[in-house]
């Protein structure tokens, strides 16, 4: 009896504090959300769920809540502009489970990037902007409104343009699962480095993983975040060329972009750009499409030069323009 006393108080000891240690831990993690070097399961403490607030809560049953991803110095939450939709007031839940009020600070349509900014830092991501094709990624986010779980493929292409998702479009394709509710969540490598914002998947039929999914570049991320940062606008510089495809359907030739009209004092005129020059390289990414062009000047700040390739007359040149 008396030994089951000792045993009882022992174990009431154990108990006490257990709990107490567990209070102190959850209590202190709360606020040291801590970003991590070389690890993917701590990389999600800088992802967030997106909690829009809309005018008709009932139109978006299907995808009440979204993903968003902490950038910058740890007080701005880049996410999926469509995942705001109507809304005019957002908030969002860390992966620890705290609720924060966040300010839809800026919207841009045309490339599916949204800011918010949020009272109070969170660890924010490492960005990479170099993952070789067939590198093992994984897709973070808030899938079906689940909470933040954690997906892994490879990474199947790179540059993609002309999708039709967006008017700009840097995509990295991957075959990790992504489900409704990640959109603006992270694509991360295998050190937990941020290479993409989570922005569509590519479906037939159901609005669900097929395993050709699509994440804005971390590289045209970072370009609107940095306007964003600079004055708060954006700066993009637009083409002064109107491009056509280089080949007809049913016709052979070499996949470009060419050039149907030299706009006036265009940084294209001015760099001696014709019309009929077809364009196979801006820097180094393969222009296909009149998309890929306009995706290569996405990246690019005021003053920025970018060396092309292009075919005249049947020969290769090179051509530098400098966009001012």
């Amino acid at each position: 009896m008396t030994g089951g006393r000792i045993n009882l108080v022992g174990f009431l000891v154990f108990i006490s504090w257990f709990v107490l240690a567990g209070f102190v831990s959850f209590g202190t993690s709360a606020n040291e959300l801590v970003a991590c070097n070389n690890d993917i399961s701590c990389a999600r403490n800088s992802v967030v769920s997106v909690l829009p607030v809309w005018p008709n809560p009932a139109s978006r049953k299907e995808e009440p809540e979204g993903s968003g991803i902490v950038v910058g110095q740890g007080k701005l939450v880049a996410t999926a502009d469509h995942v705001l939709g109507s809304a005019s007031r957002v908030f969002i839940r860390t992966a620890f489970g705290e609720v924060l009020e966040a300010e839809i600070a800026f919207r841009d349509p045309q490339t599916d990037i949204a800011l918010l900014k949020i009272a109070r830092s969170l660890p924010p991501f490492r960005l990479e902007t170099k993952t070789a094709l067939g590198s093992r990624v994984c897709a973070i986010g808030n899938a079906f409104g689940l909470d933040i779980s954690i997906t892994c493929g490879v990474l199947s292409a790179q540059n993609l343009s002309g999708v039709g998702f967006n008017t700009i479009e840097d995509f990295i394709q991957t075959d990790a699962a992504v489900n409704p509710g990640m959109s603006g969540g992270a694509l991360v490598n295998s050190d937990g480095a941020l290479i993409g914002l989570l922005s569509a998947i590519f479906t037939k039929k159901s609005d669900s993983n097929i395993g050709v999914n699509f994440s804005v570049s971390v590289a045209l991320l970072r370009r609107v975040v940095e306007d964003f940062a600079d004055d708060g606008k954006l700066a993009r510089i637009r083409p002064g060329v109107l491009l056509k495809p280089s080949t007809k359907p049913g016709q052979t030739g070499i996949a470009g972009a060419r050039i149907a009209r030299v706009a006036d004092d265009g940084a294209e005129q001015r760099a001696g750009l014709v019309t009929g020059d077809i364009i196979l390289f801006a820097g180094k990414r393969r222009i296909k499409r009149a998309g890929a062009y306009t995706a290569a000047l996405a990246l690019l700040a005021k003053g920025d030069s970018l060396d092309l390739e292009i075919i005249r007359d049947g020969k290769r040149q090179s051509v530098t323009v400098r966009y001012e």
